[in-house]
């Protein structure tokens, strides 16, 4: 099996950022990474491209850092109340997930991936609950959910 190295020209998930030198299968360097135009290869010539690379990427995750500071402080900010309805003897119908969290933010003009945020298992308490949400690898902001019991639901009569 042949291997390739090229030089990547831009981030490509689960492969690498650019200016990273890195072992490819030699198909996918040659029917899709070089044609697209992602990635060079690593030759002497195309090595010497590298610092230019790596000053174009200190700028982009510098960019990308402070985009996330920025949107930690309006998580951090956002005050989201959720209302689960209650049983007899106070029992919670459903619980507050990931989901539910992800569709307040959006609500709020924010926008995550639902993934990023940390709830261990679903909240089914009333009260203040800390949320960590993930915004970035190097920033985490805590966002404060409100959970309130609803009335209690009057039994079905048959």
């Amino acid at each position: 099996m042949a291997n390739a190295q090229v030089i990547l020209r831009e981030k490509i998930e689960g492969l690498g950022s650019e200016a990273d030198v890195v072992k490819v299968r030699a198909g996918y360097a040659r029917n899709f990474l070089v044609p697209q135009g992602k990635a060079y290869e690593a030759n002497k010539s195309n090595l010497r491209h590298v610092e230019n690379l790596k000053a174009a990427r200190a700028q982009r995750e510098a960019a990308e850092l402070g985009e996330a500071q920025e949107l930690a402080n309006k998580i951090s900010k956002v005050k989201p109340k959720f209302t689960l309805s209650t049983g007899q003897g106070g029992k919670a119908f459903g619980s507050v997930t990931n989901i539910d969290i992800h569709k307040e933010l959006e609500a709020a003009g924010i926008k995550i991936d639902r993934h990023a945020i940390e709830l261990e298992k679903p909240v089914k308490k009333s009260g203040k609950t800390e949320v960590t949400v993930r915004v970035h690898p190097q920033v985490t902001a805590t966002l404060t959910i409100t959970v309130e019991a609803g009335e209690e639901e009057e039994a079905a009569e048959a």
